[in-house]
This record gives structure tokens, C-alpha cells and sequence, in this order.
């Protein structure tokens, strides 16, 4: 009986990338500004969203507006996969850089766009069709915005400082949040509530012009990516050596071929971003329409809750550095379900105090998501598909999840019940802990297909010395299977001397 040792290829400090420091903040910069962009136009339509119900779908019952400015939010989601295929595969043949590129600046132009369609006692039914179509070109942008940026983030940064540097691109979508909400109290506050429905919710529109030429600038000055560099130089060096380019991968090859971590990443995306469009988009209508309580004081507790999640968003990433990804996916699905209806039971105390804690915790779980997800979700893929394999299952859970704030308020304007929400979020509490459950952990590893990434020589030179140490932990392992089965060999062939 013949056990062969699996040959097991050396690595050498050259096969270590160094990350270049000044490379990697303009990476994360630039990628965090146009992510907190994106997020700016969903701060200010879920914080304007009673003025664009008045304005253009005037004539409905005050609920029913609602429902109707909350389904033009929702209704772009519908093309956000075909903007995910469209720009995941122009990402992962032409590069990162280059489709991030294109993305700011149709995000930035259909943004700047809603400001300028005059309302339904001007042109009628056109008003509506005309805010749809902006919001479905934000939409098929906005599918390929933050897949792309996660992946320029993850193929830029070091491998024991990816889950630090991720999350400041989910930092960026709070911080768009807070100047969206922040824009528009100001505003309102400034012009009064009248001005503010005549004319005043347009300025924050507006204001994308500036922040996308701001965008537009730090990426065209970008390179690309070290991981996505490395991965076209390969397949120059092989077709140099008469090697045949690599096939190209199918959409079809994607779903037969990477389907577990498809999975698992809808399941992430839909546990984070249910409860991301629950918290910051839906909570403030539920507060105004559902509770009755006052706009300013509800939009004001909103922006100090995400005030809140900007110093606790990079601290959950510097976590999951040290203690990995895996018990923050659970432990978040698992306080979710737990806490869902005593946090509702807290807003809908009326007591302003009660109110703060309830949407705090809610806010603490969702940072243990988004402090880990830009870090988690381009490590499930190899660099060939990443684009591409992330496009399509994030933006396929985005559909599901953009739902969020228009089913919750249907549920509760047909049941009655203010508790339908917290529900919402225990089923989805579920399937996050399922999700967690059954992914893999990726901290501190090089991504699929790429060469191990570090800040310094000093740490390529620990991880070169912790690569030969498992080197000979696995040939120590190795040779102990060899001695235990040529030890059951031996006690075989002296029970049975007639067999060879």
C-alpha cells in the first residue's frame, strides 16, 4: 500500500505584493465617495419621500403617497441585475477602474436629473414617468457601484487589513446618509415647509453635480487594481508562451460552477440590506406617517443613530481582522431576531429616549453586517469572475431587499399592525444565521486566485514564514498518516497472511 505526498508548490517573498500605502488611501477614497454618493440620493429620497408623494402623485390618500414615493424608490432595484451583468462583465475584461469610472457619472448626472422634473400639476402623468426613468438609470448604474468598489477596495488592500479598509466603504454609505438627511433638515429648517414642498426638496439633487465631478476626478486618476493587474499579466505572459487564453466564462458556467458562495452571498446581501433599508430608509416615513411623530425630531434621531454607526463601522472591521467574519454574520442574525420586537416595542413607546435605544440596537446589528460585507463578498470569488460572479448575486439580493421599505408599509396600512416590521426583520434574521452558519471564513487569506497581499516587506516576511511553517505542518501531517496506515497495513497483513 502506497501513499504519494502531494507535492506542494514553495513560495518566495517576490510572490508577496506590497501595497503601496498612498495607492491604497486614494483607492479607498475614491471608492468610499462614490458609494457615499449613492447612498446621499437614498438619504434624501427616504427623507423627502412625503414632498415627493405631494408632488408628484398629489390627489392620493396621505398613505397611499407614501406607499407610491417608496415604490418609485423601490422599482429601480427591477434593473439593478442587468446593470449588475452589463458592468460585471465590462469589469472583469476591461477592469475595475475603468467600469467605476462610468458608474459615478451616470449616478451623478440621473441624481441631478430628479431635481429638474417639474411636478404633476405642471406636466401631468409625465411627471411620475419621468422621475422613474431617472431613478432607473441610478438604478442599472448603481449595478455594478458597489460591487465594484467593494472589489477595487478588496483587490487594493492588504490581506490582514482588508476587513479595516472595507468597511470604510459602507462608512461612505452612512456618511451619504447623514449629509443626504443633513441637507435636507437643513433646507427645510431654512426655507420653511412650504418653500420646501414648492421647491426646496430639488436643491439636494442638486448637490450631486459637485460630489460626482469630485468622484469622476479621483477615479479617472486611479490605477488599477494589484490583484487585476497581476491576473492580465498572466494571461499576456501566456499567450507570449503560446498559451491559449483562457475560456471565457459563461453566465450559465457561473451559476453550475460557483453556486455555493452565490448562495451564501444572497444570503448576506439580502440579511444586510433588509435590515440597512429598514433602519435608514423606511424608519423615518414609519416615524412621521405610522406614529405621528414630528418630522424634525424623528429625522433628527435618524441622523444621530448614523452619526452613531460611523464610530462603531470601522471598529467592527478591525474586529473581523482579528476574530474573523463568520461570528459577526452570526451574531447579528441571531440579536436581530432576539431583539426585533423589544426594539419596536421601544419605538413605539413615545418616550424620545426609548425611541433613541430602540433604533441604536437595531443600528449596532446592522454595523456587525456592514462591518464585515464589503470584506467578505469579493474574497468568495477568484479574480476572473469576481466582477462578474459578485454582480449577479448582489444585485439579485439588492432586488429583494429593495423592496423593504415599500412591503413594510403596505404591511402595516393593511394589517394595522405597527409590528409587522420587526417581524420582517426576524424572518430575515434567519436567513442570516444560515448564511453565517455555512460561509467560509476569509480573514487574513489572499483572495481566490490572487497572491498573497501585505503593507510592508517586514509583514510579507511573516507571511512567508507562516506559509513554509504550514508547509511543514502539512508534510508533518503527512508523514503521520504515512506511519498510521503503514502501521494498519503491517496489522493487516499479519491478521491475514494470504493477502499481498
Amino acid at each position: 500500500m502506497r501513499l504519494r505526498k502531494k507535492r506542494i508548490k514553495p513560495m518566495h517573498i517576490n510572490d508577496i505584493t506590497i501595497i503601496d500605502d498612498s495607492k491604497l488611501k486614494k483607492a479607498i477614497t475614491a471608492a468610499a465617495l462614490g458609494n457615499a454618493m449613492e447612498w446621499f440620493d437614498f438619504g434624501v429620497y427616504g427623507f423627502v419621500a412625503f414632498a415627493l408623494g405631494q408632488v408628484f402623485f398629489p390627489g392620493a390618500d396621505p398613505g397611499i403617497q407614501m406607499i407610491a414615493a417608496l415604490a418609485t424608490f423601490s422599482v429601480p432595484f427591477l434593473v439593478r441585475p442587468l446593470g449588475g451583468l452589463f458592468f460585471g462583465a465590462l469589469g472583469d475584461k476591461f477592469g475595475r477602474q475603468k467600469v467605476l469610472s462610468v458608474t459615478i457619472i451616470i449616478m451623478s448626472v440621473s441624481t441631478f436629473c430628479i431635481g429638474l422634473i417639474p411636478g404633476y400639476a405642471t406636466i401631468g402623468i409625465w411627471a411620475p414617468i419621468l422621475l422613474l426613468l431617472a431613478k432607473l438609470a441610478q438604478g442599472f448604474s448603481v449595478g455594478g457601484e458597489y460591487t465594484g468598489a467593494a472589489i477595487f477596495v478588496a483587490e487594493y488592500s492588504p490581506d490582514r487589513k482588508r476587513g479595516f479598509l472595507g468597511s470604510w466603504l459602507d462608512f461612505g454609505s452612512i456618511a451619504g446618509f447623514i449629509l443626504g438627511a443633513g441637507v435636507v433638515v437643513l433646507i427645510s429648517s431654512i426655507v420653511g415647509e412650504t418653500n420646501f414642498l414648492e421647491w426646496g426638496w430639488r436643491i439636494p439633487f442638486f448637490i450631486a453635480a459637485p460630489l460626482g465631478l469630485i468622484g469622476i476626478y479621483l477615479r479617472h486618476a486611479l490605477e488599477e487594481t494589484p490583484t487585476f493587474q497581476q491576473h492580465v499579466d498572466k494571461i499576456d505572459s501566456d499567450s507570449r508562451k503560446d498559451i491559449a487564453e483562457p475560456p471565457k466564462v459563461s453566465f450559465r458556467e457561473i451559476l453550475t460552477k460557483q453556486w455555493k458562495p452565490l448562495i451564501v452571498c444572497v444570503g448576506m446581501v439580502i440579511a444586510t440590506n433588509v435590515t440597512y433599508y429598514m433602519l435608514l430608509t423606511y424608519m423615518p416615513s414609519y416615524l412621521s406617517h405610522s406614529l405621528h411623530y414630528s418630522e424634525d425630531h424623528g429625522v433628527l434621531i435618524i441622523i444621530a443613530i448614523m452619526v452613531g454607526m460611523l464610530f462603531v463601522q470601522p471598529f467592527m472591521g478591525l474586529l473581523s481582522d482579528r476574530f474573523g467574519r463568520k461570528p459577526f454574520v452570526i451574531i447579528g442574525s441571531i440579536g436581530l431576531f432576539i431583539l426585533a420586537i423589544p426594539c419596536f416595542i421601544l419605538i413605539n413607546s413615545g418616550v424620545v429616549g426609548l425611541i433613541f435605544a430602540g433604533l441604536l440596537i437595531l443600528a449596532v446589528l446592522l454595523n456587525c453586517f456592514i462591518g464585515v460585507m464589503a470584506s467578505t463578498l469579493p474574497a468568495m470569488f477568484p479574480t476572473h469572475i469576481r466582477y462578474s460572479a459578485l454582480a449577479i448575486a448582489f444585485n439579485i439580493s439588492v432586488l429583494i431587499a429593495g423592496l423593504t421599505p415599500t412591503i413594510a408599509a403596505w404591511l402595516v396600512e393593511a394589517t394595522g399592525n405597527l409590528y409587522m416590521p420587526a417581524y420582517y426583520l426576524m424572518v430575515v434574521a434567519v436567513i442570516g444565521l444560515v448564511t453565517g452558519i455555512f460561509m467560509k471564513e476569509t480573514a487574513n487569506r489572499p483572495l481566490k486566485g490572487a497572491t498573497p497581499a501585505a503593507s510592508d516587506r517586514a509583514e510579507a516576511k511573516e507571511i512567508l514564514q507562516e506559509h513554509h511553517d504550514n508547509i511543514e505542518q502539512k508534510i508533518e501531517d503527512i508523514d503521520a498518516q504515512i506511519v498510521e496506515l503503514e502501521a494498519k497495513r503491517k496489522n493487516l497483513t499479519a491478521q491475514h497472511p494470504d493477502i499481498d
